[in-house]
C-alpha cells in the first residue's frame, strides 16, 4: 500500500512540475529559441535582424490565411504555419515595433473587406471553390502600404527576402533614384539605318514606370547627386573625372549594374559609321584592374548547347553560336535576381575571370554550358555567316562566367583625385561594395527578348525571354539596403525523404521498362490482328480459314493477357514506396517510443541499484551470513 502511494504522489509530482515547467518556459523563454534545422529555416539572417534595427516608427503586419476554408488542404496548412512562424520571430526581433495581426478572412466578414482593401489575391482552391488567401498587408504610421499578395509555396526559399523587402520598403518609402549612364539609343527616335521612328527600349520604359530615371551619357563629368543605383551600358571612352566619380560612388557603398560588351551588334550609330566590320567593344578596365577583374573585350562567347536559331540569308534555318539563350540550368537558382528566371537571350557575350589579386566575393549569376568556346571578336565581326562560326568552333569544356555580382572590401581605382577635381571627401577603400556585372549589352536590345505588334494604332510588346525581368530584378535587389542584399536564400520546409526519392525513381524507371515491352508487344498483336481481319476475298466477302480464326482467338487472348499485365505494372508502381512509408511510420510510431522507454526503464534501474544503501547493507549482510 505504502508502495502504490509513493507511485502515484510520484505521478502527481511529475504532472506538476511538468505544468510549472511549460508555465515558466511561456512566460520567461519566449524570446529564447534554438533552432536545430539544417538551413536555419526558423531564425532571421543577419541581414534581416540589421533591418529590424533601424525601424523607427511601428508597423502593422496583417497576415491572412483563410483557415476554415483550407482545412483540408494539408500541405498548404503546413506551410501558412511556417510563415506565421516566421512572423512571429520578426515581431518577437523588433522589440515591440512590430505589431502581428493573424486573421482569417471568412467570406463576407470584415476581415476578407480588409484583405480586399490591402488587395490581396485570393486563390480558388478551397474544397467547395471557396476563395482561400494566404498573403501579407503591412501598414507604417503615415499608413503607406506594402503587400504580399499571395505566399507562394514554390518560391519558399526567398520567403525571408519577401519579408524584409517589404519591411524596408516602409520604413523607407522614398522613391529609388536609378542613373542610367550609356550612349546607346534606348530612348528610341529615329534610326539613321532605316530613317524610321523607333520606340524607347523596353527595358528602359519599365525601368521609368517603377523608377526616377536619370539618363545621361558619356560626355558627363560626374554622377548626379542622390543616385541610389547607377546602370552602365557599354560604356565607351569615359572621361577621367567620370570614371573618378564612378568610383567613388562604388567606394561610398553606392550599387552599380555594369553592362559591358567585346562586341555590341545593336549600336546603329557604330554600324553606320563603318565599324559593322570590326569589333564594337566596351570596357572599365581600369575599375576592373582594381577590383581583380580579368575581362578581356577581344573574346567573344560561342557556345554549341545555348546557341539559338536564326535565318540565313539564303533563307535556311541554322544555329548560332554566338546568339545564345541561357535556360534556368545556367542561372543562379539561388540569388533572388535569376531564381524565377526560365531564359536570358543575348549576343557575343564577354566572360568574366577572377584575378588573383581579388579579393572580392563572386557570386556567379550567369555562366555558359560546358560547350563552349572563346573565338576572337574581330573574327567574329567579320563573320556573317553561322555555318563559319560553327567551323572555327572547337569546345574546350569548360564554363565561362557572364554575369556576376561582386561583393566586400575593396580599393580605389585612383591614389588620389584626378588633377583639377576639388573633392571635399576621397574614399581610398569601402567594405561594402555591391556591383554586378554582365558580359552582354545586347540583350538589353528588344530583338532578342520582346516580340512588338500593333494593335488598333497601340505597340504591343510581348515577352518571349526574361531579359527584362533580369534587369528589373537586379535594379530592384540593388535598391536595398546592405543589409536586405546581405540576406540568403533560405532553406526549404519541407525535407525530402532522399531513400524514398531514390527508391520511387527505380520503381519509376522499372516500370517505363517493362511498360515498353509490354506496350510494343501490344503494338505488334493489334497490328497482326488487324492484318488478319482486313483479308477479304472475292466481292469483298471477308474470307477467314479456321486457322486464321484460332490465330484471330489467340491474338485477342494475348491482347488482353498483356492489357492486364499493364495494369499490374501500373498497380505495383508504388508498392516498394508504400512498403518503405509504413516501415518509417511503424518506426517512429512503435520502435522508437518502444527503444526509449526502454532506455529510461534501463537508467532509472541503473539509479536505484547505485543510489539505494538499504539494498547494499542487506547484501552485504547476506554476504556476511
Amino acid at each position: 500500500m505504502s508502495t502504490r502511494f509513493t507511485t502515484w504522489l510520484s505521478m502527481l509530482f511529475i504532472a506538476v512540475l511538468f505544468c510549472a515547467l511549460v508555465l515558466l518556459n511561456n512566460q520567461l523563454l519566449s524570446a529564447y529559441r534554438v533552432d536545430l534545422t539544417e538551413n536555419k529555416v526558423y531564425s532571421l539572417s543577419q541581414g534581416s535582424q540589421q533591418i529590424l534595427t533601424e525601424i523607427d516608427e511601428p508597423l502593422n503586419l496583417y497576415f491572412f490565411f483563410s483557415d476554415k476554408a483550407a482545412k483540408n488542404m494539408t500541405t498548404l496548412r503546413n506551410y501558412a504555419a511556417r510563415v506565421q512562424s516566421l512572423l512571429e520571430e520578426y515581431a518577437e526581433r523588433s522589440n515591440g515595433k512590430i505589431k502581428l495581426h493573424i486573421l482569417d478572412p471568412e467570406p463576407f466578414s470584415e476581415k476578407e473587406d480588409k484583405a480586399d482593401q490591402f488587395g490581396l489575391t485570393a486563390a480558388n482552391i478551397g474544397t467547395a471553390g471557396e476563395a482561400v488567401y494566404l498573403g501579407l498587408g503591412a501598414t507604417n504610421a503615415l499608413d503607406d502600404q506594402q503587400v504580399i499578395a499571395f505566399f507562394d509555396p514554390q518560391q519558399e526559399r526567398f520567403l525571408e527576402y519577401e519579408i524584409s523587402k517589404l519591411i524596408y520598403q516602409l520604413v523607407n518609402p522614398k522613391q529609388v533614384k536609378v542613373t542610367l549612364l550609356t550612349d546607346l539609343p534606348v530612348g528610341g527616335g529615329q534610326n539613321p539605318m532605316t530613317g524610321e521612328f523607333e520606340q524607347p527600349w523596353t527595358f528602359y520604359t519599365q525601368l521609368q514606370q517603377l523608377y526616377v530615371v536619370d539618363k545621361i551619357a558619356s560626355d558627363a563629368t560626374e554622377l548626379p547627386k542622390g543616385t541610389d543605383v547607377l546602370v552602365v551600358a557599354h560604356p565607351k571612352n569615359l572621361s577621367e573625372e567620370l570614371l573618378f566619380s564612378i568610383d567613388q560612388y562604388v567606394m561610398q557603398g553606392g550599387r552599380a549594374l555594369i553592362f559591358v560588351d567585346p562586341h555590341n551588334e545593336s549600336d546603329q550609330m557604330s554600324m553606320l559609321a563603318g565599324a559593322g566590320m570590326r569589333a564594337n567593344s566596351s570596357n572599365l578596365a581600369r575599375l576592373f584592374d582594381a577590383w581583380g577583374v580579368d575581362f578581356q573585350p577581344q573574346e567573344v562567347l560561342l557556345d554549341a548547347y545555348a546557341g539559338l536559331d536564326v535565318r540565313t540569308q539564303t533563307g535556311d534555318v541554322a544555329r548560332h553560336f554566338g546568339f545564345v539563350g541561357f535556360s534556368s540550368n545556367e542561372l543562379n537558382a539561388k540569388d533572388v535576381t535569376t531564381s524565377n528566371l526560365d531564359l536570358i537571350n543575348g549576343a557575343s557575350f564577354g566572360v568574366f575571370k577572377k584575378s588573383a589579386k581579388s579579393g572580392l566575393r563572386w557570386t556567379n549569376l550567369i555562366h555558359s554550358t560546358e560547350s563552349s568556346d572563346l573565338i576572337d571578336s574581330a573574327q567574329y565581326a567579320q563573320t556573317r555567316e553561322p555555318l563559319a562560326l560553327s567551323q572555327a568552333y572547337k569546345s574546350d569544356s569548360k564554363q565561362y562566367v557572364l554575369a556576376t555580382r561582386l561583393t566586400g572590401n575593396v580599393k580605389s581605382a585612383f591614389e588620389q583625385p584626378p588633377e583639377g577635381i576639388q573633392r571635399e571627401t576621397f574614399e581610398q577603400r569601402t567594405k561594402d561594395m555591391n556591383v554586378i556585372l554582365v558580359g552582354d549589352t545586347d540583350l538589353l536590345s528588344d530583338r532578342f527578348w520582346v516580340q512588338q505588334s500593333s494593335f488598333f494604332g497601340q505597340t504591343i510588346t510581348t515577352p518571349f525571354a526574361n531579359n527584362g525581368d533580369f534587369v528589373t530584378n537586379a535594379v530592384e535587389n540593388l535598391a536595398g539596403s546592405n543589409a536586405l542584399i546581405s540576406i540568403r536564400s533560405r532553406g526549404t520546409f519541407a525535407r525530402p525523404f532522399d531513400e524514398v526519392e531514390q527508391l520511387k525513381l527505380v520503381a519509376e524507371q522499372k516500370f517505363r521498362e517493362q511498360e515498353k515491352i509490354l506496350q510494343q508487344q501490344l503494338d505488334e498483336t493489334e497490328s497482326q490482328l488487324t492484318q488478319l481481319q482486313e483479308q477479304q476475298g472475292e466481292g469483298g466477302a471477308l474470307v477467314i480459314s479456321p486457322q486464321q480464326q484460332k490465330a484471330i482467338d489467340d491474338f485477342m487472348e494475348q491482347k488482353i493477357q498483356i492489357r492486364k499485365s499493364l495494369r499490374e505494372v501500373r498497380h505495383q508502381l508504388d508498392k516498394d514506396i508504400e512498403n518503405l512509408g509504413n516501415l518509417i511510420k511503424f518506426v517512429n510510431i512503435v520502435i522508437a517510443p518502444l527503444l526509449l522507454v526502454l532506455l529510461l526503464m534501463g537508467a532509472r534501474r541503473l539509479l536505484r541499484s547505485r543510489y539505494n544503501p538499504n539494498k547494499s547493507f542487506s547484501v552485504a549482510k547476506e554476504g556476511q551470513a
